[in-house]
Formats: C-alpha cells, structure tokens, sequence
C-alpha cells in the first residue's frame, strides 16, 4: 500500500520512506526523496545497525534462556530487550516493504491478493 503522495520508485522520482526511528510522542518520521540523499543514508546504517543487534541479542537470548540459573529479573530485562528490538525491526520490515511496494506498477486490487 502506498502512502499518501508517494510515487512509484522510478529513476528521478521521490517516495516516501518511514524512518527508523520516531518523532515527537512515537510518531512516525519518513523522508521524502530518491533514497541516496544524507537522511536515506543515516536511515540505512541506523537500520543495519538495528538488524545487527536483533541478532546478538537473538544469541545472548538463547544463552540466557539455555541457563538453569538465570533469575526472573534478568528474563524480564531480556524481554524488554527482545520486545524493544521486535518493534524496531517490524519498522525496518515495513519501510522495506512498502519501498517494494513503490517499485511495482500500479496494479489492479485483485491482482495484488493474488485472485
């Protein structure tokens, strides 16, 4: 689905790009332009660097977990984390796809549910 004003990803044209991170109260924050401006840059090692630490902390995740001694507070801790790190790579999954989406031609509704 294409947000409102976005165009296709064509060669000289401008999209909309949801930001990995928030604005002001958790809104989102997108930039608008080809995707090789400052912005889009600083976005694309923000969500690098996001995916990198979702999974080390997939890793530390699985040791925590495979430790009979792990206390409840550090599960709790290591669920925020996981939460925290979810939620960022859920933006990162939409950003991208909805910039898959803007380099696909217009098609019909139904082609798109595959009917």
């Amino acid at each position: 689905m294409r947000a409102s004003g976005e165009r296709t990803g064509l060669p000289g044209t401008s999209a909309m790009r949801l930001l990995p991170w928030t604005g002001t109260g958790g809104k989102p924050c997108y930039v608008v332009g080809d995707g090789t401006g400052h912005v889009s840059r600083m976005a694309d090692d923000v969500e690098s660097i996001q995916l990198d630490m979702a999974d080390e902390l997939l890793g530390h995740a699985a040791d925590l977990l495979a430790d009979d001694a792990s206390t409840g507070p550090q599960i709790r801790f290591l669920a925020d984390r996981l939460t925290e790190s979810l939620r960022q790579i859920v933006r990162v999954a939409e950003s991208r796809g909805s910039r898959l989406d803007a380099l696909l031609p217009d098609r019909p509704e139904t082609a798109v549910k595959g009917r």
